[in-house]
């Protein structure tokens, strides 16, 4: 008869920043800052609201009580599930479970098959969605790249069209303008069958980001407000530089930034109470020897880490940025930066961690780098996933049978747990030298220009019904019309 220790285990491998009492501290600066300091409001009706439920408000200046903060985070639904274009389940976005996405937003782009640099188009957007779409560790996607060839009040609705067409997986978004942002979920509301269908199984998220340090735009509070009413999911954004729009100690900064998320989850719940929400940030960074912003040092991740866990000891969900580099080209600092980012937020059980493709301090959205991210991302994945310990995997019965001077190739444990206990990379090379000769000699860069070219041709997503295309079409044309009459 065998004998069991009882402990047969799988832990994840993870990491931790900030002890216990730090997190207190950084919660109860943020909870004195909403209370004593406040924000400028500037949307009139959400004045009224907080008002109303009891928060401090004299012309434009609003202060939280603790008491209303803690009010709506017992609102706050603590994870929820997120959708993929098919109605599948993709995300659970909860606990430490991490999922990892686009770059977006940039206003160049590095063309997938060239590798030329020019401003962001629609067609670039479409591309990158059709890449992130064949990358097995991509788990969602944002529009890479601010488009420059359409009306800028109505890019959103564009970018939208380019991406729901050309990738099943979920999709976050950036609204423009409120006008924008509605258009954005009529149209998935068309993909998704209806709008009941889309509350039902959503497939797409808000990504509203408000003004630091503590100012809340009209514009941002009304499409907060437009997310809440539908019932969809939103990822609140506020980012803080080091030492510009926040204190340069990482400490201030992720206290500054737990205020202004705790924010916007007070502006969402009241107004629609049980809305799911995440408790998000951006730890950024202002290169005082350039003038830059920094996608690439280590203090973003250490603070987005810190952030992260003060969210997680509300309970809520979490919002990360890594895979990106300050680097020009596909090089060794691409890699380093990528894969450094990604694993340590990885390790700090990130939910929702974006901008997987950014190069030239988030100037330029790359396929390219979104590739290297990949890698990074299925690297990482396995590295967290640990050492499973049962008398399985530590295998005494298969180590006796081998016994002193034998091999393991040829015993069937091998062959069982092979494809699982080990990761294989479909990028980097493994070859010998001379083999490596003989394929050509391609470093990284080449090889992932290969598989871009491979993607880009052969790679193909399902079309959407030719109805519901001709419904996209006619909503990106009205906001065209209107959107653009408005900006003019």
């Amino acid at each position: 008869m065998m004998i069991n220790s009882g402990f047969i285990e799988k832990r994840s491998v993870y990491l931790r920043v900030l002890s216990e009492d730090q997190i207190y501290e950084i919660k109860r600066a943020a909870i004195d800052i909403m209370q004593n300091v406040g924000f400028n409001v500037l949307h009139a009706g959400a004045r009224k609201m907080l008002k109303k439920a009891g928060a401090v408000v004299r012309d434009e200046w609003v202060r939280v009580p603790e008491c209303l903060v803690f009010e709506c985070l017992r609102s706050t639904p603590k994870g929820w599930t997120v959708f993929d274009r098919n109605g599948d389940r993709a995300l659970e976005v909860e606990g430490r479970k991490s999922y990892y996405g686009t770059s977006t937003a940039s206003p160049n782009t590095k063309d997938a098959l060239t590798g030329d640099i020019h401003p962001t188009r629609v067609a670039d957007i479409a591309a990158g969605a059709k890449v992130a779409d064949a990358l097995e560790n991509i788990d969602w996607v944002m529009p890479m790249g601010s488009s420059q060839d359409v009306p800028a009040l109505a890019a959103d609705v564009y970018e939208f069209e380019a991406v729901v067409t050309h990738t099943t997986k979920p999709i976050i978004f950036i609204g423009y303008s409120p006008r924008g942002t509605e258009l954005v979920f009529e149209m998935a509301a068309e993909v998704a069958g209806g709008l009941d269908n889309l509350r039902e199984r959503p497939f797409v998220l808000l990504y509203p980001e408000p003004i630091s340090p503590l100012v809340q735009p009209e514009d941002v509070v009304e499409r907060i407000f437009i997310a809440a009413d539908l019932g969809m999911p939103q990822v609140p954004g506020p980012a803080v530089s080091l030492g510009a729009t926040g204190p340069i100690t990482l400490a201030g900064t992720v206290a500054l930034l737990t205020a202004e998320s705790l924010m916007c989850i007070v502006l969402a719940q009241l107004r629609r109470s049980g809305c799911p929400c995440c408790l998000s940030a951006n730890v950024q960074v202002l290169d005082m020897a350039t003038g830059l912003f920094g996608v690439g040092f280590p203090e973003i991740s250490l603070g987005i880490c810190a952030q992260a866990e003060v969210a997680q000891s509300f309970g809520l969900p979490t919002w990360g940025y890594a895979g990106c580099t300050d680097a020009k080209v596909i090089d060794a600092q691409a890699g380093l930066e990528s894969g450094l980012t990604v694993l340590s937020q990885g390790l700090a059980g990130l939910n929702l961690i974006h901008d997987v493709g950014y190069m030239d301090n988030a100037m330029v959205c790359s396929a390219a780098q979104l590739v290297i991210g990949n890698e990074a991302i299925g690297w990482t994945k396995r590295f967290i996933r640990g050492i499973e310990v049962n008398p399985e995997t530590i295998a005494r019965e298969v180590i006796e049978a081998v016994g002193p001077g034998g091999h393991f190739l040829q015993q069937s444990h091998t062959v069982k747990h092979l494809r699982n206990e080990l990761w294989r990379s479909k990028l980097l090379t493994r070859q010998s030298y001379d083999a490596w000769e003989k394929s050509g000699s391609k470093d990284i860069s080449q090889r992932i220009q290969e598989k871009l070219k491979d993607i880009i041709e052969t790679h193909t997503v399902p079309s959407l019904p030719d109805k519901t295309l001709a419904a996209l079409d006619r909503i990106k044309q009205k906001a065209e019309k209107a959107l653009a009459i408005r900006q003019s």
